[in-house]
């Protein structure tokens, strides 16, 4: 990987978790600063989201930092210049999820374009 490969995977992750942090999921400006303007997820519920939903899901004070997400497996490759691919695992209360999210470098840095959660056992 070249060192501009490695600083863009770096970036996503950095972006990744962010919004995994608790603090930040429950601050809607901060969110915004994350989530490209054109992002859909398709939830591990199978859920469709867009950034008004995912507002809407954590600015209702549900967001919890007793209980914050673990993290592991995390790999990113670049898809194409400013495309980044990131997949983890991700364990919150008791639940398990492969995760997969495609970042884009805009023009205000790097967002969160798409996103889905896959339920695992």
């Amino acid at each position: 990987m070249t060192d501009e490969s490695e600083r863009a995977v770096r970036a996503a992750v950095d972006g990744e978790m962010r919004l995994l942090d608790p603090e930040v999921r429950a601050s809607p400006a901060r969110v915004l600063e994350l989530l490209d303007p054109e992002f859909t997820e398709i939830g591990a519920s199978g859920r469709r989201w867009d950034v008004t939903s995912v507002l809407s899901a954590t600015s209702d004070g549900s967001v919890s930092p007793e209980s914050p997400m673990k993290v592991g497996e995390m790999s990113g490759v670049v898809l194409a210049p400013g495309v980044v691919h990131l997949t983890y695992v991700a364990e919150h209360r008791g639940r398990r999820t492969w995760r997969s999210s495609l970042w884009r470098l805009t023009g205000t840095g790097w967002r969160m374009y798409f996103h889905q959660g896959t339920p695992t056992g």
